[in-house]
């Protein structure tokens, strides 16, 4: 007993130290070209003549380019391996991102913010897929909140970043926005070479593994996939994962969560700037939030896994974040605002790592390829529809409070459906006991 403890200690540790960083890494450098449009605005939208309600609407354009191609993009994916696939996301989202900083107006804008959602469709969800095909259920939602920690690491660090990089003084005859792009895109094609090198697609190919430990990781996924086969409402097909409404309920509830995020990616420092801050002085304290939440969604992930439990750890972080935005909406101060958006960060940190271990109980295979993407694609829909709220309202009403409001209202339908999904899950269960 004590040397299975042994073992399955030591291939943990090899897990965490081998796959984490790297993944932890390449979403730092997603992430961070996803959001730089947040700074980018602070002077390109003067110069392409970008309104409020044109910022909103490109920022979200990404996310149908996204949505159009997830799904698909994930089941490449998991036909011809990871290390193929996720190298070929990153090279091609690179060459867009760097490709932005020559956009000549709305329609060019529109455009590479639709083209950077279809080359980066697949990476985050074919992550997810990736992780579940490596570590056991009981490490699941530590593993993914240390991968998804890297988007709030990513706008702690790449807040004033992106700032310093906005205060350089014009060099080969580009504008501050556009050194902004191409700087803050090259790692991302430089790191796509690398995850042909580095990256392993399996546990049966890992060399770095040694036989004992191999095997015991082996037979433990496998242990564990045919255990859930047998179990309540297993799913397996593509087909059948994307007509699951467990599928469409957890889409649902992350549609909340990435409307908070993905506002806070594009609007945080456009909020920050109008108390007068410089471009520097406003990402550090974009950047502030991100610190908390970083330390946050760790710690509650470890007490998700420890527990056993789902449901609650995302309800309360999804409450907390709707508690945040509405906070927010009422901000008079840069301190109160800076406050208030620890608050959703922390939540919206929070609720992701628990959420994202859900459809490995019930989806596998081809069936957890087509179910996470399509979770993803249809929830991260929440990121276009945030985003241009704000932007539309703020035409309409001159401030940020009525869209922060109705950001605020999306992650209290996540809470609800949330509840209801375990409701039913737990209904389902009984009955099929039963019966």
């Amino acid at each position: 007993m004590k040397q299975d403890q042994d073992l399955e200690a030591r291939v943990s540790r090899k897990l965490m130290w081998r796959i984490i960083p790297f993944v932890m890494l390449l979403y730092f450098i997603s992430f961070l070209d996803r959001v730089n449009v947040g700074f980018a605005a602070i002077t390109m939208n003067k110069e392409l003549g970008l309104s409020p309600t044109a910022f909103g609407l490109g920022g979200g354009l990404f996310f149908v380019g996204y949505f159009l191609f997830e799904v698909p993009s994930n089941l490449i994916l998991h036909r011809v391996g990871a290390r193929i696939w996720i190298a070929r996301v990153m090279v091609t989202w690179g060459l867009i991102s760097a490709a932005s900083a020559f956009a000549t107006g709305p329609n060019s804008f529109y455009v590479l913010r639709f083209l950077l959602g279809v080359a980066e469709a697949g990476f985050f969800p074919g992550i997810i897929l990736y992780l579940s095909l490596w570590f056991p259920t009981r490490q699941r939602a530590v593993a993914a909140a240390w991968f998804m920690a890297a988007a709030p690491i990513s706008v702690a660090l790449g807040s004033p970043l992106s700032g310093a990089i906005m205060q350089l003084p014009p060099m080969f005859g580009l504008s501050d926005w556009q050194m902004l792009y191409i700087i803050e895109a090259a790692p991302a094609v430089i790191l796509g070479f690398v995850v042909l090198k580095y990256m392993t697609d399996k546990p049966e190919q890992a060399h770095w593994l040694a036989d004992d430990e191999r095997t015991w990781l082996v037979a433990r996924l496998k242990s564990e996939a045919d255990a859930k086969k047998g179990g309540h409402g297993h799913t397996a097909s593509a087909w059948s994962a994307l007509k699951d409404l467990r599928v469409l309920a957890l889409a649902l509830i992350y549609f909340g969560t990435s409307a908070g995020l993905y506002t806070l990616g594009l609007w945080a420092p456009l909020m920050i700037r109008e108390f007068g801050f410089t471009p520097f002085q406003t990402g550090l304290l974009s950047g502030v939030p991100s610190v908390v939440a970083v330390v946050a969604m760790v710690w509650w992930a470890r007490h998700s896994d420890r527990s056993g439990e789902r449901t609650w750890h995302v309800v309360i972080p999804c409450v907390v974040a709707c508690i945040g935005f509405v906070l927010a909406g009422n901000a008079m101060t840069a301190l109160f605002v800076v406050l208030s958006l620890v608050v959703v960060n922390v939540g919206i940190s929070s609720a992701k790592a628990p959420l994202w271990a859900m459809p490995s109980t019930f989806l596998s295979g081809a069936g957890a390829a087509a179910g996470i993407a399509m979770i993803n694609s249809l929830g991260n829909l929440g990121g276009f529809v945030g985003p241009f709220a704000i932007g539309w309202l703020k035409n309409r009403t001159g401030g940020y409070a009525a869209g922060l409001y109705v950001v605020a209202a999306t992650l209290a339908v996540s809470a609800v459906v949330t509840l209801l999904l375990a409701r039913n899950t737990r209904r389902a269960a009984v009955v099929e006991q039963g019966a």
